[in-house]
């Protein structure tokens, strides 16, 4: 009897403890991904602490943010920004399509929904931004099914590039900053300065002001800057990439020289597993992986118009296609890979390890240490796609749970 009593004593115990926000959560955050997630099926209050955004900012600070591909967003550059006498999209063409690899992503591109917002723009942490340029800009949550008009912009810019910054975790709360930047620059005798145009969701206005940089760099027009750690990385002329840190309160663009000597028009940006900047550049024959290096510290290097002081750009993987593909038998029998060049497509988020190549329409997913590739099936090869003209990026969702239960008024009982 006495054995019962202090069992039953004990179990009162356990469930006080649980019965505390507080607790709860200290136990939760030892929890792994795989296992967290399935939490949220033990109850109302459980769901509700897992997904809110307070438990999901502490949980990410002893543990990275899983993503999952939904597919390709297209986005035709011939369309952007265009005056009344440029090219207009053909009404057989979708604005925003999406080259989906999954079921989830079939019902994103079928749901109607990417019609209302005009031309994939950037996507960031799951985020996507759309709309037509100059004058109407859209941010959508997919996960949530919020969008948001933005403020028409105060400026004009005949010729801008863009960047997209969201924060790096799920939340209700959409919050994000869009940058533009003007590509036609003011020249002085020393410096150029380069205006900009901010919105900040936080308070919902945009804001203008002028970044100073030296006369050689050059924006290119029409790109969308890769953001790594909050610092945002535009092409820029000559084989350079223009640098913006909105935080350090400099107001000025620095430069790097891109590794390599030739401007080459296959290229991209991306992050590595590690969290810094990583290239990738292709040609007929091959592709190239450098990454920039980092200080010892952990924290990237500070930018200067010099290039990086006594650091640079790390050659991590260099391959041939041609002994590539005879390393794959199995895709070397498709005419396509006969007949098209192989070019590097994309990164893949926050992963140094593999890169999307493409043949023709055809998408693979190279795995470069042991250069082997698989392929990646996608709905919608069917479509007409001008690749040549075209901006290929991949989708990815944040892989966090999500309830309409967690929606501000809602009650956990």
């Amino acid at each position: 009897m006495k054995k019962k009593k202090g069992m039953r004593s004990g179990i009162d115990g356990v469930n006080a403890a649980l019965s505390s926000d507080d607790i709860l959560c200290e136990i939760l955050l030892r929890v792994p991904p795989e296992t967290v997630f399935s939490l949220i099926i033990v109850s109302k209050r459980w769901l509700h602490v897992i997904c809110s955004s307070v438990f999901c900012q502490h949980y990410l600070r002893r543990w990275p943010l899983a993503f999952r591909m939904l597919g390709f967003f297209v986005c035709n550059n011939l369309y952007l920004g265009r005056g009344q006498n440029g090219v207009r999209r053909p009404r057989t063409e979708p604005a925003m399509p999406l080259l989906s690899t999954c079921k989830e992503g079939d019902d994103l591109k079928f749901s109607k929904t990417l019609k209302q917002f005009g031309y994939f723009i950037d996507s960031s942490n799951g985020l996507l931004l759309c709309g037509r340029h100059p004058k109407r800009y859209f941010v959508w949550n997919p996960i949530t099914k919020q969008h948001y008009k933005i403020p028409k912009p105060r400026v004009y810019f005949e010729d801008l590039c863009m960047a997209f910054l969201a924060e790096d975790h799920p939340s209700v709360d959409m919050c994000y900053k869009v940058i533009r930047a003007k590509c036609d620059f003011s020249l002085d005798e020393e410096m150029k300065t380069v205006p900009i145009e901010t919105f900040n969701s936080k308070t919902s206005t945009w804001n203008f002001s002028t970044l100073t940089c030296v006369p050689s760099l050059s924006l290119c027009p029409w790109s969308v800057a890769t953001v790594v750690k909050g610092v945002v990385h535009w092409y820029a002329a000559q084989r350079n990439l223009a640098i913006y840190d909105p935080h350090n309160g400099e107001r000025r663009l620095s430069s790097i020289k891109l590794p390599g000597s030739i401007d080459f028009e296959e290229r991209v940006l991306g992050e590595s597993f590690d969290g810094r900047l990583q290239y990738g550049w292709s040609c007929k024959s091959g592709l190239e992986i450098w990454v920039l290096e980092k200080e010892e510290a952990g924290h990237a290097t500070t930018p200067s118009d010099d290039g990086y002081p006594n650091k640079g750009w790390n050659l991590r993987y260099r391959l041939n296609f041609k002994i590539m593909w005879k390393k794959n038998p199995t895709f070397m029998t498709k005419s396509c890979l006969r007949d098209k060049e192989t070019q590097i497509l994309s990164f893949l988020h926050r992963n140094s390890k593999s890169v999307c190549i493409r043949s023709g329409p055809d998408i693979f997913l190279l795995h470069l240490a042991n250069q082997k590739v698989e392929a990646v099936l996608y709905n919608g090869r069917g479509s007409s796609i001008s690749w040549d003209f075209s901006r290929v990026a991949p989708y990815f969702r944040p892989d966090w749970p999500h309830s309409s239960l967690c929606l501000p008024g809602k009650s956990m009982t």
